[in-house]
């Protein structure tokens, strides 16, 4: 070849390789930037999809609303997720470093997103053909778990790591620590590090120790797999991991891994505790949803100050165990059929300070001391008695306790025919007598003459709700009522005729510290407050000499009354003294006879009686004050009239001044003589 040719050659070549070196550095600048411009189109089109995180700064998380008792200690949890949100302040150094340590050792150093992460799990992924390692930072799974859905794929992935450079670059690392750890599950329903540490340690975060520390570290992994009550020998092996990489990242030395190793960990026990007062409890629930709905209650962190006494609560739970077991023993009933119900209130205020509506909350749900109406039989008679006595009656009026027959289109012979308890009569009788041993005639005599009418206005006005049957049976407490009903009434004769409004939550109060209610008692003046004394007067000798004499181990005044229905399907025991009134109901729910002799004197006052030794045990020993215009006269018990030096075992009986018997002698309080009345009378008079 001729070396022109030999140069055209070489010129051909090289223009060949110039056009395809052209043409390569064409394509790729056609393949760059039609990939950058993809991958910028793909960047805004997935900027555009993902949520604004502009509310973090003002991030509300779900957290427990808490219950209190009147002493302010913690009786109860609502709750969805269990969290109780810290703040960054409060979270020890070493807890953050130990969770660091374990989910993202570059935590503090990246932009949200690891790639040394991601390219270490990408070709992980890629080995496995399946996604079995995530690389996610704190960060990731802070945006995960607020903003994205649990599916694993590729493209949530990269939704993940742009989201969370966005969380990077809007707030501080000490804030999203802070998010991370009051957010994140830890196992046995508790969510944050606050609710774990209380769960597993029993104590707050911030008294974690490092041991405590990597064992919760190890957690969010796998809180079920590494979870120390299910899976110890994984979870101290967790443990170890935590501290070794703890080590490695310069956090502690090898002393302190080592001394954390040995120490040997205390766990709560996970099993639920018995809840020291579930109907109370429920009540409260149950009020919170209705008024301000679930949401509100399960995620709002409420705090919710109640009136529940401790003391009282567990007092009147071990009494209704204890009286239904003795009954059981008695009558030979199979074990938990029979029920029984407790409440008890503070007069002057309202507030509800122990509450049993059953035997087993866990068993039924219903509440036997406010959802449950049963006949209240004798129990009632206080009401009929103190409409009498408002109606001009006195403790010393006489009645004759008699047959008396009444037609009754209903019964099959056409007439009723009332009768006491004990099927016998005993003649004239003052309502004193009458009401101390729950005569059944004097008291249907009673309500013939002050009007049915009248007495059922009375009732309502001191407190019951429920229907009544306006007909002369109302005397014998045959109208369903709530046991609440009954305190609440029988609180009237206690609080010197002043009604109030019973209350069983103090304050509730939101996360922020607003203050959503407050309660403010609503007293009334009702009735006479001599007219309450009245009947509290003879009801003391219910306690004293009637049917309620087992209550009077208490050694304190007490005023009380029995109540007992037909076949001895329900008993009852309501007492009070100045400070507390509280309420015994003791039945089958599906309305049996308790036995034949398990009348209200032996089957609930005993109840009460153990319930008032321990509520009132260590308080002062209260009298019932005596209002001005109430006069003592000496009278004959039997016949009511006044008493003669002749008159044997004559009382001092109590009067509205300008009521009392003919020609009798009237005493005023402060002049009793030693021993004249059952009880030390107010020092005041």
């Amino acid at each position: 070849m001729t070396p022109v040719k030999r140069v055209n050659q070489r010129r051909r070549s090289s223009s060949k390789r110039s056009w395809l070196g052209i043409f390569i550095i064409i394509f790729i600048v056609i393949f760059v930037g039609a990939a950058l411009a993809g991958s910028s189109l793909l960047y805004y089109l997935l900027l555009k999809e993902l949520p604004s995180i502009a509310a973090l700064k003002d991030y509300r998380p779900s957290i427990t609303t808490r219950v209190y008792a009147d002493n302010n200690e913690l009786i109860d949890e609502f709750f969805l997720e269990d969290r109780k949100v810290i703040k960054y302040e409060e979270i020890p150094k070493m807890v953050i470093q130990a969770f660091v340590a374990a989910e993202d050792a570059r935590f503090f150093q990246h932009r949200g997103f690891d790639m040394q992460s991601m390219s270490r799990a990408f070709f992980k992924n890629l080995e496995a053909g399946r996604i079995v390692q995530g690389g996610s930072t704190i960060t990731q799974q802070v945006a995960k778990t607020l903003y994205l859905s649990p599916e694993k794929s590729y493209m949530r992935k990269i939704k993940e790591a742009l989201l969370a450079y966005k969380i990077d670059t809007y707030l501080t690392k000490e804030e999203i620590i802070t998010l991370y750890l009051n957010h994140i599950y830890l196992g046995h329903g508790t969510y944050g590090i606050e609710a774990a540490s209380q769960g597993y340690f029993g104590k707050s975060a911030s008294d974690l120790t490092l041991a405590e520390a990597a064992m919760l570290a190890g957690l969010p992994k796998a809180p079920s797999s590494y979870s120390p009550y299910l899976h110890p020998d994984k979870a101290y092996q967790r443990q170890t991991y935590v501290l070794t990489r703890m080590l490695e990242d310069h956090y502690i030395t090898q002393a302190q891994k080592e001394h954390a190793l040995a120490r040997p960990l205390r766990f709560r026990s996970i099993k639920p505790k018995d809840k020291i007062a579930p109907y109370f409890i429920e009540n409260v629930r149950r009020y919170i949803q209705e008024k301000y709905g679930s949401d509100v209650l399960y995620k709002e962190g409420l705090e919710v100050y109640t009136t529940l006494n401790i003391q009282m609560q567990k007092a009147a739970r071990d009494a209704v165990e204890l009286g239904l077991k003795e009954m059981e023993e008695r009558e030979g009933y199979e074990k938990g059929l029979v029920q029984g119900a407790l409440l008890a209130m503070d007069p002057k205020s309202g507030a509800i300070r122990a509450m049993v509506g059953g035997r087993d909350f866990n068993r039924s749900e219903f509440n036997r001391a406010t959802q449950s109406r049963r006949q209240p039989g004798s129990a009632f008679k206080p009401i009929i008695y103190t409409a009498a006595f408002d109606k001009g009656m006195t403790p010393a009026t006489v009645i004759v306790d008699a047959p008396i027959i009444y037609p009754d289109p209903s019964s099959p012979d056409g007439v009723w025919k009332p009768k006491n308890f004990d099927e016998k009569f005993q003649g004239p009788t003052t309502l004193h007598n009458a009401l101390i041993h729950s005569r059944n005639i004097i008291t249907i005599k009673i309500l013939e003459e002050i009007g049915v009418d009248y007495a059922a206005s009375y009732a309502v006005n001191m407190g019951i709700t429920s229907p009544l049957s306006k007909n002369l049976s109302m005397a014998l407490g045959t109208s369903g009522v709530t046991l609440q009903e009954l305190v609440r009434a029988y609180g009237v004769l206690a609080n010197e005729g002043k009604r109030v409004q019973p209350i069983f939550i103090k304050k509730i109060v939101d996360r922020t510290g607003h203050v959503f209610e407050e309660a403010q008692p609503k007293v009334e003046q009702v009735i006479d407050p001599r007219i309450a004394f009245m009947t509290s007067y003879v009801m003391q000798d219910v306690v004293e000499s009637g049917t309620g004499q087992r209550v009077k181990r208490l050694g304190r005044p007490v005023a009380g009354k029995t109540g007992t229905t037909d076949d001895t399907r329900d008993a009852w025991f309501m007492g009070f003294t100045p400070s507390l009134v509280a309420g015994v109901w003791v039945g089958f729910d599906q309305e049996r006879s308790l036995g034949r002799l398990e009348v209200g004197g032996r089957a609930a006052a005993p109840i009460w009686l153990y319930f008032a030794e321990k509520a009132l045990e260590g308080m002062p020993v209260e009298v019932f004050p005596i209002p001005e215009g109430i006069v003592f006269t000496k009278v004959d018990p039997k016949t009511g009239a006044p008493a003669k030096p002749s008159t044997k075992g004559a009382i001092f009986e109590c009067f509205l001044e300008g009521t009392t018997p003919e020609n009798a002698q009237t005493v005023d309080p402060a002049n009793l003589p030693d021993g004249a009345f059952k009880f030390d009378l107010d020092p005041n008079f």
